[in-house]
């Protein structure tokens, strides 16, 4: 079971820590253990109640009446709401909670309803993205662990590639040749895969050379494949002040080549772009350049 501080609640409920403190005094609606030197502690049962109370809150209920609830009686209005109304913010929320319990069935149940109401690619656009933001930073805040982050990981993982494998191309359109891949050392997958499906689905052929993929390699399969683009997700690999020395080394060593780059170490950063580089910003630039790349073949 993991252990949080009550600065970890606040990152994670978004409830200030102060007002976490007067609900403890006031209504004694969660008690934290405490240190030899008085410092709050929390468990996992306590983050799941802050994060339910926090929706209900946001629902219309009030603290007082909260307050008065059985931990039951808060998880099934919980249940009630996300599973009736399609509210992002909700959705996240129950993500966050199926995280911290490892329960796959709650995941699942999350995944396939909002799937069935606004289809897979909306779903991941409007709530996977969004919650993968917010596991970025519980993780660099050490507020969840290694466990609960491959959990889900995974979990996301299995859904993108039944995904990508329903993905048939059509005979109506010229496809575009897109190699994917991401540097070496670089294991933040999610974020390509899911490339790979926007590509697919814009009837695109794709060469997904998947993760930590050394230099030579990609020079050797370029050779073999001759795509039109690259495609790369830089996350964490190269180190920022490394990145764009290795944008550079792209650019001069495929210099006929489209390169895509994306992810926090290109986009928080003033990259220098050559000609040959486009940076994507966003999941929607890609989309809406996977779209305009298309051609259609007249009957």
């Amino acid at each position: 079971m993991s252990v949080y501080s009550i600065k970890d609640l606040e990152h994670l409920s978004g409830i200030k820590a102060h007002t976490l403190r007067i609900w403890e005094q006031r209504y004694s609606i969660i008690t934290p253990k405490r240190t030899d030197t008085n410092i709050r502690l929390y468990d996992d049962i306590d983050l799941k109640l802050v994060l339910n109370i926090s929706l209900l809150k946001d629902h219309g209920f009030k603290i007082s009446e909260i307050a008065r609830m059985s931990a039951d009686d808060i998880t099934q209005e919980v249940m009630t709401i996300t599973e009736k109304k399609l509210n992002y913010p909700d959705q996240i929320q129950a993500l966050t909670i199926s995280m911290i319990d490892l329960d796959e069935d709650r995941f699942e149940k999350i995944m396939a309803t909002n799937i069935l109401q606004q289809g897979f690619e909306q779903t991941m656009i409007k709530i996977i993205y969004p919650f993968l933001t917010k596991i970025g930073v519980l993780w660099q805040t050490g507020a969840i662990g290694p466990s609960q982050e491959h959990f889900i990981s995974n979990l996301i993982r299995q859904k993108l590639i039944v995904a990508i494998d329903g993905q048939l191309p059509s005979r109506k359109v010229v496809p575009k040749k897109f190699m994917l891949y991401l540097p070496d050392g670089e294991l933040h997958e999610l974020s390509l895969l899911f490339a790979n499906y926007i590509l697919r689905a814009r009837q695109h052929k794709v060469v997904y050379l998947g993760q930590s993929l050394p230099f030579h390699d990609l020079c050797a399969a370029f050779q073999v494949h001759k795509p039109e683009y690259l495609l790369s997700i830089i996350t964490s690999m190269p180190s920022q002040h490394e990145v764009q020395p290795y944008v550079d080394k792209l650019a001069a060593k495929f210099p006929g080549t489209q390169i895509l780059l994306s992810g926090f170490q290109v986009v928080s950063q003033d990259i220098s772009a050559p000609e040959n580089i486009t940076i994507v910003r966003n999941i929607q630039e890609l989309i809406d350049f996977a779209e305009e790349e298309v051609t259609v073949v007249e009957s």
